[in-house]
């Protein structure tokens, strides 16, 4: 039997489907929200692409002193008091092998290193928020724009760490917790970061921040020195650019199915009504069998910090699959 009728027939209901998807896509496109969505991001990219073209080569200059305070710790000199045109070095002496690796590249490749990864891991959590809520993505960035500008042309570690963060929260287990742990020992701002971290990289998370505190204190001379350098700047201005760790949330805020509860009256309204009827209930069983209900608060607040740092044997297999549940489809969140 000849199967020449079968392949057009074939071919016609290849090309139905795919008028079918760009119609769709086309309809999705048309959709004000999503509309102005991508007109939001577009401005911002060509903004920040016209001013990296305007500044050339003088930007990176904390960068540049991650990379010189390197170069001056391996040929022996003092990084927290560089000589030449190089801010100082401000973070924990330990931490300098971190920055070895790229370091030692010569500078012109390792700022484009540094620039180009940073703006693709970027680029990847801006993909991984704007499919699930475009315009609460778009208004966000519009935000958080001119702080994330500002450390694209310094090369601040502030980015990187932020977005280092972000994707922490996609992992389980040792892995975040020394994302958490490293970045906290740099700046302590991403220590509010800690309650967003799925549970068994929270535990860690507090055991890696403890052996970062236990190697400072090991090299306690230079950390003196570090401390004296960092707060020797006198007072500054508030910095900007820390507004890029609410960036690092997002995962957290976007699973949440109505994220911007928190901004109606209503809500604060119900939740103190909710808490204050739990207290209620609380001192009410207090007062009926005190003793029970000790054992009984005692209990639960175990098995609850249990589940919260991920030490419980049903945290440790199931942690993959409540992700999954917490965090929907694509098609399910809409704007």
């Amino acid at each position: 039997m000849s199967t020449a009728p079968a392949i057009p027939r074939r071919r016609s209901r290849r090309a139905g489907v795919i008028r079918r998807a760009l119609r769709r896509e086309a309809a999705r496109i048309r959709e004000p929200r999503r509309l102005a969505a991508m007109l939001t991001l577009a401005l911002l990219f060509a903004i920040t692409l016209a001013a990296m073209v305007i500044r050339g080569e003088t930007a990176g200059s904390d960068a540049q002193a991650y990379w010189a305070a390197v170069r001056i710790w391996l040929e022996g000199g003092d990084p927290y008091h560089p000589l030449g045109p190089f801010l100082p070095y401000v973070y924990a002496p330990w931490m300098l092998p971190l920055f070895a690796p790229w370091a030692l590249l010569p500078w012109d490749v390792a700022w484009f290193a540094w620039r180009g990864g940073t703006i693709l891991l970027l680029l990847w959590s801006i993909r991984w928020a704007y499919a699930r809520r475009p315009l609460p993505t778009a208004i966000l960035l519009a935000l958080l724009w001119f702080s994330i500008g500002a450390i694209l042309d310094t090369g601040n570690i502030n980015l990187p760490l932020a977005l280092a963060l972000f994707g922490a929260q996609f992992t389980s287990g040792w892995i975040g917790g020394l994302i958490w742990g490293l970045a906290t020992w740099m700046k302590w701002v991403p220590a509010l970061l800690w309650f967003v971290l799925p549970p068994r990289a929270r535990g860690w998370g507090l055991v890696f921040l403890a052996l970062s505190a236990l190697l400072s204190l090991v090299m306690l001379p230079l950390t003196i020195i570090q401390l004296q350098v960092l707060f020797g700047f006198g007072n500054r201005p508030l910095r900007a650019d820390y507004l890029v760790f609410i960036w690092s949330a997002v995962p957290w805020w976007w699973r949440h199915a109505d994220p911007f509860a928190f901004l109606r009256p209503a809500w604060w309204v119900d939740t103190l009504r909710q808490q204050r009827a739990r207290a209620r209930r609380l001192v009410a069983a207090f007062r009926a069998e005190p003793r029970r209900t000790m054992q009984q608060t005692t209990d639960r607040f175990r098995a609850w910090g249990g589940r919260y740092l991920g030490l419980d044997e049903a945290s440790r297999r199931g942690e993959d699959a409540a992700k999954r549940h917490a965090n929907p489809a694509v098609a399910e969140i809409g704007d």
